[in-house]
């Protein structure tokens, strides 16, 4: 969807995380395979971890008429990524106690549907009932003539709601024109003004700008039907990106702003939680987003996300607050398939081994190669296993397992694909080839470096 927040990724997890280093050079590799491959016109990435940039590069052009190539400072329209912004710009003005993110929006738009039953923060949260102006993946004929905000919110705030104000997640582009328009009223100046003033100036952001006019080094968007060659997007109309989608911006100035809010540069941190808390609905699920922002909160660490994409571009934001790393892509296709990409480097920035005890001697790779070279021989050191698991093992098993796996072919390509915590212990998801045969195990060892159970199968 246009403007949708769009990012699936299922990891959770602690502060202390760490993940391990990943150098400039293997994330470069991964991203030329992948223009290659799938054909990308465009794109620029950032790539930030432990606080640090160890990545901000572009590839393929900006322009394919002229063929220039996307630089560090090419600007890409960053579509919905504009929202994590203009809730910001929300919670800056409750700060100074000028509005409430529980203020009803009849104190600002006494007119619209319901409106004395749904909240700047519903609006933010996506939880309003507002029909969405643009769910649609091109921009329809109402969206190539001009519209000021106001009139777009009239023409879909003022129908029957889609559905009762916190009974469901709805992506409402339209709730999002609201806020913006509040932040005006608000604040007495234009949103453009408000966000240069409050954050694009004070974070330094040279290169990020609201509806900019195109100019300089400025990527040109394009589209494609049914696998064509790419042809240049028409943009919207003027109006109609505002205040959920209208921010250009690069990697590098993107980067900078996910490392402030980690710091609560500009907003506090009972704000910070706002954006990044999963809202609750009224039947208690999570909605999956806190305001502006996607929340995942399973697996490994806890990811922030934001998706984007207008006539021409899609883009992608994600924070892994544990590791205070960030993955920033941004492409001038609209059918850019950067998702994979994105998921990809996020995966090479989680932290390993998040609540996962810490065990002596041995890594966990080391462990898993001895166990099964010994009992590829049929040998097996007992002094490394844990009692029950040593009776377990008798000499029946590790002559059968001998000649099972003899018979298969030489034990290869070993490797621990994942750590978890099970009963105090490590637990390292193993994979390996026996000949041609793919096989997965869960090897458990306890602090003292003991193997309690190593059993595998095919996978």
């Amino acid at each position: 969807m246009r403007l949708l927040a769009g990012v699936a990724l299922s990891f959770a997890g602690a502060l202390s995380a760490s993940a391990q280093a990943v150098s400039a050079e293997q994330l470069d590799s991964l991203i030329r395979r992948s223009v290659a491959d799938k054909h990308i016109v465009g794109v620029s990435v950032g790539v930030m971890q432990n606080g640090k940039v160890i990545l901000a590069r572009g590839y393929g052009v900006r322009d394919l008429s002229s063929k220039a190539a996307v630089g560090t400072e090419t600007m890409f329209a960053v579509g919905s990524v504009t929202k994590q912004f203009t809730c910001t710009a929300m919670l800056m003005l409750a700060e100074q106690k000028k509005l409430a993110i529980t203020d009803k929006v009849s104190k600002y738009f006494p007119a619209l549907t319901r409106a004395g039953d749904i909240t700047l923060r519903d609006l933010g949260g996506h939880l309003s009932g507002y029909r969405d102006f643009y769910p649609l993946d091109f921009v329809d004929r109402e969206m190539q003539k001009p519209a000021s905000a106001d009139e777009i919110i009239t023409e879909y705030a003022t129908r029957p709601l889609d559905f009762e104000p916190r009974s469901r997640y709805s992506y409402s582009n339209t709730g999002f024109l609201i806020l913006g328009r509040v932040v005006e009223k608000v604040s007495g100046e234009p949103f453009g003004s408000f966000v240069s003033r409050r954050i694009f100036t004070p974070l330094k952001l040279r290169r990020t700008a609201y509806e900019p006019v195109m100019a300089g080094d400025m990527a040109r968007g394009y589209t494609s039907f049914a696998l064509s060659e790419p042809i240049p997007a028409d943009p919207e109309a003027k109006g109609w990106a505002g205040t959920a989608g209208a921010i250009w911006s690069t990697p590098g100035d993107l980067l900078a702003w996910d490392l402030s809010l980690l710091d609560h540069t500009l907003i506090n941190a009972t704000s910070y939680n706002v954006l990044t808390t999963a809202q609750r609905l009224s039947d208690g699920r999570s909605s999956g987003y806190g305001c502006g922002e996607a929340v995942n909160d399973r697996g490994a660490a806890v990811v922030l996300s934001h998706g984007g994409a207008v006539s021409g571009f899609v883009a992608q934001n994600t924070i892994i607050p544990a590791t205070r790393s960030a993955v920033v892509l941004l492409s001038n296709t609209d059918f850019s398939p950067i998702g994979a990409l994105n998921q990809e480097l996020v995966a090479k920035l989680l932290p390993h081994g998040v609540d996962v005890p810490a065990v002596s001697g041995a890594s966990g790779l080391d462990a898993a190669k001895k166990f099964l070279t010994e009992l590829e021989k049929g040998n097996v050191d007992r002094s490394t296993l844990g009692e029950d698991f040593s009776v377990f093992l008798t000499a029946d098993k590790i002559t059968a397992g001998r000649q099972a796996l003899n018979a298969l072919g030489a034990i290869a390509s070993v490797k621990v694909v994942n750590t978890v915590e099970r009963g105090g212990m490590e637990v390292a998801v193993v994979q390996f080839d026996v000949g041609g045969t793919p096989a997965q195990g869960l090897m458990y060892r306890t602090p003292d470096g003991k193997v309690q159970e190593f059993l595998f199968s095919r996978r």
